[in-house]
Formats: C-alpha cells, sequence, structure tokens
C-alpha cells in the first residue's frame, strides 16, 4: 500500500479516493477532511479483531455459567454469617444476576474496563504505529477522541454483557421469579428489572474512573500492560485505603469507597444519598483524569 493510499483509507476511502486525487496539490488539499480520518467504524473493526477483545468476552460470557456449575456441584448456599446476596442467588435468575454483579465489581469488571482504555493507545505506541497514524495525518485530538469513544463503548457493553448473560444463566439454571432480599421480603420481577436498570448504570458510572485513569496511563506509557495494571494496581491500593477505618470520612474521597452503593437500590425504598455521592465523586475524577490524558497527549513527543 502507498502512501496516498494509506492516507484515502484512513480518511474513510479506499484505493479509487486516492486515484481520484490524481497526484496533485489541489487535488489532495480537496480531498482531505479532518472529520473523515480515522471513522469510528474503522477504530471500532480494528478494537474488535484484537485478541484481548474476545478474551474478555469470552471470560464475562462463560463466567456466568461458571457460577452456575458452582452452585450445581456445591448445591444451595445457607446463611452463613451476616445476610448477603449469595444466601439468595440461586432464588431465580434476577437473584442470580445480582450476585454475578456483586463479585465482579470490584475485581472483574474493573480489568475489563481497564483492558479496553489502557490498552488503545499505548498498544499503538508498543507496535511503533502511532506515530504513522498522526502523520497519515490524524490531528492528535480527534485521534484521542475516537479511541476514547470507541473504548468506552466495549466498555460498557463490557460491564453490560455479564449481567445479561447472568439472566440467561439464571433463567436456565434456576427460572424466573421475584427477587428475594438477604435481610427477607421480595419484589416482584417487573420492579426489580426497574432497579436492576438502576443497578448496571450505576455500576458503569462507578467504572468511569478506572476507564479514565487507564486511558490517562494509556497515553502516558508505551507498555498496554503498564497501563493496564497500573489502574487495577491503584484501584487495589484505593481498596486497602477505604478498609482503613482511622482515615474517617477521608474515605468518602477515594474513588471506589462508593463503589458498591448500588445496594441501596435493593432496600424497600431506594436510597440515593450513596449512589450520588458516588456518583459525584466518580464524574468529577472522571472528568479531571480525561482532561490530563489530552493535555499529555497533545504535548507529547511521539517517536514509536
Amino acid at each position: 500500500m502507498n502512501e496516498g493510499t494509506a492516507t484515502a483509507a484512513l480518511n474513510g476511502g479506499g484505493p479509487a479516493g486516492a486515484a481520484a486525487g490524481g497526484g496533485d496539490r489541489d487535488g489532495a488539499s480537496a480531498a482531505y477532511r479532518v472529520g473523515r480520518t480515522l471513522p469510528l467504524r474503522v477504530e471500532i473493526v480494528r478494537q474488535f479483531r484484537r485478541r484481548r477483545t474476545l478474551v474478555a468476552f469470552g471470560i464475562l460470557l462463560a463466567l456466568p455459567w461458571v457460577l452456575v456449575a458452582a452452585f450445581q456441584i456445591g448445591g444451595d448456599p445457607g446463611p452463613d454469617g451476616m445476610p448477603s446476596l449469595v444466601d439468595v442467588a440461586t432464588a431465580g435468575a434476577l437473584n442470580f444476576a445480582l450476585f454475578s454483579l456483586f463479585v465482579s465489581t470490584g475485581f472483574l469488571l474493573v480489568v475489563a474496563v481497564a483492558l479496553f482504555c489502557g490498552d488503545t493507545v499505548a498498544s499503538e505506541a508498543g507496535w511503533s504505529s502511532l506515530r504513522y497514524l498522526l502523520a497519515a495525518p490524524v490531528p492528535r485530538a480527534r485521534l484521542l477522541r475516537q479511541k476514547l469513544v470507541v473504548s468506552l463503548g466495549y466498555a460498557a457493553v463490557a460491564v453490560l454483557t455479564l449481567p445479561l448473560m447472568s439472566l440467561v444463566a439464571g433463567a436456565v439454571a434456576f427460572g424466573w421469579g421475584p427477587v428475594e432480599l438477604p435481610t427477607g421480603g421480595t419484589f416482584p420481577a417487573g420492579s426489580a428489572l426497574g432497579r436492576m436498570g438502576i443497578i448496571v448504570g450505576y455500576a458503569l458510572i462507578v467504572q468511569l474512573v478506572v476507564a479514565a485513569l487507564a486511558f490517562l496511563l494509556s497515553v502516558t506509557t508505551d507498555s498496554p500492560l503498564g497501563a493496564v495494571g497500573g489502574a487495577v494496581g491503584l484501584v487495589i491500593v484505593s481498596n486497602i485505603l477505604d478498609a482503613v477505618t482511622a482515615l474517617g470520612g477521608w474515605r468518602d474521597f477515594l474513588p471506589t469507597h462508593w463503589m458498591w452503593a448500588w445496594m441501596d437500590a435493593l432496600q424497600p425504598q431506594i436510597q440515593w444519598t450513596g449512589m450520588a455521592k458516588g456518583t459525584a465523586v466518580s464524574v468529577a475524577y472522571s472528568v479531571v483524569l480525561f482532561a490530563l490524558a489530552f493535555r499529555r497527549f497533545r504535548s507529547r513527543d511521539v517517536v514509536s
């Protein structure tokens, strides 16, 4: 592929579009449009074809069935100390989906989101293809925006995939019925679906911090593993600090402190205070981290 053909492909065209320019400067200038460089559909396909995308979605799709097999082998869970979602995990599909989300929020979903948002720019630098994208030319701000939109899209689909597949696996294994609460009481299925939507929506908002942190590290380093591992590691540190009760009210400002505030949606009357605080903290951190990522990438000397 010659230089003209490559440029035309990144502009959303093909060889015919490159030929139409005729090689003269006026034609090339007329053919170049900033808004046509690196179309979203191109970036979507490029990221979908990566092995990490297929592996991540494979794990998220397989996990509910692994949990079903574990319950089938081990039998129905019994009360063990304080009431928890595991006690009623096999009561129906909705209970099983809530349990799957509960056990995955703190690590598996964090890893999936960090993988999609931390790998996107760092992998290009690691493959020494980032400078060729910029030389095509794709403006830096547009390149970063396109990659961010696609990465956030895949991260959102990943977060949605787990509860949706859990509903399917739970319906097959345990049937469909109202939600049984660990502390007693039930919710009808219709009402429970609405609350499930609130819970998943809040889970998406909370994971914004992970996405923003991984994205910032992705534009800072040429190592995808460093970007993903750094984001996951800082989340782990935040969880450890959150367990230090001596910090008192300072824990409210930790990005992971409100990660499980969606449990308030399972109260007889939904308690919004915790989720409102968690949303405010998550959005505030995310805006700052995304802004730092764009600022860092704008001044970065791209040599790889």
